[in-house]
Order: structure tokens, then C-alpha cells, then sequence
């Protein structure tokens, strides 16, 4: 009996999308797969994400298409309120995302997560509750320490974890040189569904301020999500939970709507998200025997509604481009075949801000006019941007 050569081992950092992805693909190709995770388990739950386009393919390669499609949420309206709480628009989703109805997929992110998981669950190692604590590419692998104890040599080491990656940091140094700020902050929570909504979304908007509610199906809970301009990051902000509900308290004080109900559960809301709206823009995905995907490497903002795709995307690629290459020769392809859907999905925020989150009076006016004229036009053409990539495949290792 012919046993078979084992692969190269490799770590993934982070097991949220893109790693679990790209511990599927790199399986496939031949290698030996561990993932390391900080969080104790896998993040169930959560607010609805979008899979689209070339993104399709990739889960429908992976066999998983089926099972997302019974998961897929159909949103069936979106409404738009003015500061009275006026309704000023109620349009089906795809309206203003581009999506095409009965192709893409909207689905909790829980259920993408859980997913992937158990895709690869049998064939790869996971590791809970543990970080990486250094690297060091100065021998013939990347040797790793774990927080938790113990170092183990990797042939090569990716980094999945994030927008905050801090193996980018271990690798690139500080966010701040890759981080393009696009002038917003959120938050996001759940709170009790009081509003009778259900399969919907409820936007609420002043100029340079947003509230919105989440019904992703008939459950007696939302997503509530607040939303509000700012010129800089409020950096005070963002290691201190307090200081982010005052923060909010303070800016939305004045609204009406259902904002000040809002603004209470807020108060007592024990799963609070809060962040700065903006992107990662890196030169360069990798260096020597690290690389980077997802949010780590090319975070587009939820203003693209492409995140999820680009990472699932980018798993993809990554591992097919190493497939029958050398590390050096790998990375370069997945930069070279990579970048520019990359870009394009990235450069689809300015319609994005424009749309949910106008500034002043003036451009929120003029949003208000499109909306309404929506109502009335035929379904929108589906952005070349999501599809721009066609998949090609990759030979085994």
C-alpha cells in the first residue's frame, strides 16, 4: 500500500470566513492545515451578510451552495424614513445593493461560519481559545509561539484574522499605514423586536447621522445599527465600551424616530460592536513565507457589501495559486490574478456612502429625490464589480 508523502504544514490565523475557506482549498491542494482561533468557539449568530457573484462559485465549488441557499434570508423591503420618521421609500433590497434576485445570498453570518466549519472540520486542526505570539522567518519556516503555551515551525503561516489583524501588525507594523478611514462610525447590536417587522430593514437618516433595524426574519429579536459621520476616528472611543455609549448618547440625542429606544436598549445591550468605517489598502499581500487575505489584507467596508465575497474569494485564489508553485512564485500570483477585482470591489464605496449615509441636508435631499424615482425603474442591472473575476482551475499539489 502506497502511503502519500505528507504536505507542507501551514497555519491559518483566524477562523471566521477566510480561514475556514482557505484551510478547505489548501486541503484539497495537498496540505496539512491548522487553524488557530482566539475566540473559545466559532461565532454563531450575527448580522446578515451578502454572497455574490464570483463568490458564488467559490461556495458552490466548495458543495456548500445548497445549504446556503436554504439559509438565504430574501429581505423583501427596505424603507427609508426621513429625521420626522417620515417614510420617504420602501424598495426591495436589490434596488440599492445590485444583488440579483434569486442568485445571490443573503444570509445570517452564523449560518456561512457553520458552514464553512463543517466543510473542513474532519480535515484540518483547529485550535480555540489561542493566538499567535511571535513569528520568525529566520530559519528554513516560519516558527510560531502560541499565547497559550508551546512554538511549533509552519512552512507557511496566513494571516485571516481581520481588519485589527494583528498578524498584519507582526508582519507590516502599525494599521495606521494601511487604513483609509472613510469617515463614519458604527454600531451594531440586538435588541427585542418591538416593531412588528419582519424579512426587512427600516433606515432611518439625518444629514450625517443613520439608525436602522434589521428584522432578518420573524424573530423576536433586530440588529439595530447606528451610524454617524465624524472627520476623525473618536480613538478614545474604541477601547472603552462606556466612553462608545456615550459617544452615541450624545450624537443621536436629538433624534426622533424610534432612535431613542434604540439608544436604550443600547445601554443595556451586552453584544455591542462598535468600529470606523473604512478599508485596508496594502501594497503588498505577503512577505517571504506570510500572506494576508480577507478583511487582513483588503478590508472593502460593509459600504461595498463585499467583504464576505472578497474573502471567499481571495481563499480561493490564494490556495490555487499555490497548487503546483513555490511559496514565492504562489504569492505573486495571487497578487497579479487578484488585485484588481480587489480594487474594483473596493472602489464601490463612494456610491455606498452616497446611498445610506448622506452627509448634509443638501445631498440627503437628493438621495431622498433617487429613492423615490427607484420605486418606479425597472430591477437594476447587477454591478460588474461581483462578477469581474472568473474563476479559473487550479491543478492539485
Amino acid at each position: 500500500m502506497t502511503r502519500t508523502a505528507p504536505g507542507p504544514k501551514v497555519l491559518i490565523c483566524g477562523a471566521s470566513i477566510a480561514g475556514p475557506a482557505l484551510a478547505f482549498w489548501l486541503n484539497r491542494h495537498g496540505y496539512e492545515v491548522t487553524v488557530v482561533e482566539k475566540a473559545g468557539t466559532l461565532r454563531s449568530g450575527g448580522y446578515p451578510i451578502d454572497v455574490r457573484g464570483t463568490a458564488l462559485d467559490v461556495v458552490e465549488r466548495m458543495g456548500i451552495l445548497p445549504q446556503l441557499r436554504d439559509a438565504h434570508i430574501d429581505l423583501s423591503r427596505l424603507t427609508f424614513r426621513d429625521a420626522d420618521g417620515g417614510e420617504v421609500a420602501s424598495l426591495h433590497p436589490h434596488a440599492v445593493t445590485g444583488g440579483v434576485a434569486g442568485r445571490d445570498l443573503e444570509i445570517r453570518r452564523g449560518d456561512l461560519t457553520d458552514a464553512l466549519y463543517m466543510a473542513v472540520r474532519d480535515d484540518v486542526e483547529f485550535l480555540f481559545d489561542d493566538s499567535v505570539d511571535t513569528l520568525d522567518q529566520s530559519g528554513h519556516g516560519v516558527d510560531v509561539t502560541f499565547r497559550g503555551g508551546g512554538s511549533r515551525t509552519f512552512d507557511l503561516v496566513f494571516g485571516a484574522d481581520g481588519m485589527h489583524s494583528r498578524t498584519r501588525e507582526m508582519l507590516f507594523g502599525p494599521e495606521e499605514r494601511f487604513h483609509r478611514y472613510l469617515g463614519y462610525c458604527f454600531a451594531v447590536f440586538t435588541m427585542r423586536n418591538t416593531f412588528g417587522l419582519s424579512h426587512e430593514t427600516v433606515m432611518w437618516n439625518a444629514p450625517g447621522r443613520a439608525a436602522a433595524l434589521y428584522a432578518v426574519g420573524d424573530d423576536d429579536e433586530v440588529h439595530a445599527f447606528l451610524n454617524f459621520a465624524r472627520p476623525e476616528p473618536p480613538f478614545d472611543a474604541f477601547g472603552s465600551p462606556d466612553a462608545q455609549r456615550g459617544l452615541l448618547a450624545e450624537v443621536f440625542a436629538d433624534a426622533g424616530w424610534e432612535v431613542p429606544g434604540i439608544l436604550t436598549a443600547l445601554h443595556d445591550a451586552d453584544d455591542v460592536f462598535f468600529d470606523a468605517v473604512g478599508q485596508i489598502r496594502m501594497p503588498r499581500w505577503s512577505s517571504g513565507r506570510v500572506a494576508l487575505l480577507g478583511d487582513a489584507a483588503y478590508a472593502p467596508s460593509f459600504l461595498t457589501g463585499q467583504g464576505t465575497s472578497l474573502a471567499l474569494v481571495g481563499a480561493y485564489m490564494l490556495a490555487g495559486s499555490l497548487a503546483d508553485r513555490d511559496h514565492t512564485a504562489g504569492f505573486a500570483a495571487y497578487e497579479r490574478d487578484t488585485r484588481d477585482f480587489v480594487t474594483l470591489n473596493q472602489n464601490l464605496v463612494g456610491r455606498g456612502g452616497a446611498t445610506l449615509f448622506p452627509t448634509t441636508a443638501r445631498a440627503l435631499e437628493q438621495r431622498n429625490d433617487r429613492l423615490r424615482g427607484l420605486g418606479a425603474m425597472p430591477a437594476p442591472e447587477p454591478r460588474p464589480a461581483h462578477s469581474a473575476l472568473t474563476l479559473p482551475a487550479f491543478g492539485r499539489r
